[in-house]
């Protein structure tokens, strides 16, 4: 299979020294591009701003934006997406070409939508369904389930990854992670705490069975 996979945060640019972002480090995400590498499949990993070394046998490509990270999801081909980055949701409507003063800071951030990307791609490719692999993730505070399951219905997905970033050893950063499985058809399924190499290798696992299931 052709694994696309997104990591890390996304930054947006108030002013050349200024931007908003939030704590991932992409840990997850390369530990996903590393689990499907190993299985033997094709892997691109499109990254936001990181300190990670690419996984061995991993294509990489490195973006800033979520507008950047969208142009270039948007230009590969696939058979399963594994969206794991933690894409900012706003943007300031404008970036100033230069520092802004602190007295201006407050009339100048207005903030406007960035696009979903997982959202954009996944119904771009509604018509083929059956041959594409869609999994997205929730970080959340709190129970994360219900949220997991909105997205998964209202995206189009095939499983949202979900997560209560409050919890120990499930945060921004860690190198662990519990997590819990939303399925399409609604079943959810609690993991225990395990090392994100070990929720890689159950993400793969489901995307490859997945995809065959697909294909019988």
């Amino acid at each position: 299979m052709r694994f696309l996979v997104t990591a890390g945060p996304t930054r947006e640019f108030l002013d050349p020294v200024r931007f908003l972002s939030n704590p991932s480090t992409g840990k997850m995400g390369f530990a996903v591009a590393r689990a499907a590498r190993a299985a033997g499949h094709d892997v691109t990993l499109v990254a936001g701003p990181v300190a990670l070394r690419t996984p061995l046998g991993v294509r990489r490509i490195d973006v800033v934006s979520a507008r950047d990270m969208l142009a270039a999801v948007e230009r590969e081909d696939f058979d399963c997406l594994v969206a794991t980055a933690a894409v900012a949701d706003w943007r300031p409507a404008r970036c100033a070409a230069a520092k802004l003063k602190k007295r201006a800071m407050a009339d100048t951030l207005r903030l406007v939508r960035n696009p979903d990307i997982l959202k954009t791609v996944a119904a771009k490719f509604a018509h083929v369904r059956r041959r594409k692999v869609f999994i997205g993730f929730a970080a959340e505070t709190g129970e994360p389930s219900a949220e997991a399951a909105r997205k998964c219905r209202e995206k189009g997905l095939d499983l949202v990854v979900a997560n209560d970033v409050t919890a120990a050893g499930s945060g921004f950063g860690t190198a662990t992670n519990r997590v819990t499985f939303v399925h399409a058809d609604g079943r959810i399924e609690r993991l225990p705490l395990l090392t994100k190499a070990a929720v890689a290798r159950r993400i793969v696992r489901f995307a490859s069975q997945t995809a065959a299931a697909a294909h019988r």
